[in-house]
């Protein structure tokens, strides 16, 4: 056996997440080669805490990173019509209070012509 197949045998890939901030998302940074955790996370600490500050970080085995198969993605789809538990219902608020308001004052004008 070759000295690099006995290396990928030993080495395990790891995902490096970073979190910039208590309240920000995780976001992948970067991959990398390590025999195990703890090797993974100093690298990790050494290679990107050097160019940005950051709150948390995680480093996870590929190996342990499940997701679902193109197949199964269907399945995510939401079965219900529910929109109006979205924000997106709200965005024309404002012009809706305007065309109301409108309306409103129109019907109060022509009222005070009429009496």
């Amino acid at each position: 056996m070759n000295m690099e197949a006995k290396a990928n045998e030993t080495f395990f890939i790891y995902e490096v997440f970073s979190q910039k901030s208590v309240s920000a998302s995780f976001v992948h940074q970067f991959s990398l080669l390590a025999p195990n955790d703890e090797v993974a996370l100093t690298m990790a600490r050494e290679n990107f805490l050097r160019r940005e500050p950051c709150f948390n970080l995680w480093v996870v085995k590929r190996d342990n990173i499940h997701g679902l198969p193109p197949e199964e993605r269907p399945f995510l789809e939401r079965l219900d019509n529910k929109s109006y538990r979205e924000t997106k219902g709200y965005g024309d608020l404002q012009a809706r209070w305007r065309h109301h308001k409108e309306k409103y004052e129109e019907q109060q004008k022509h009222a005070g012509n009429g009496s």
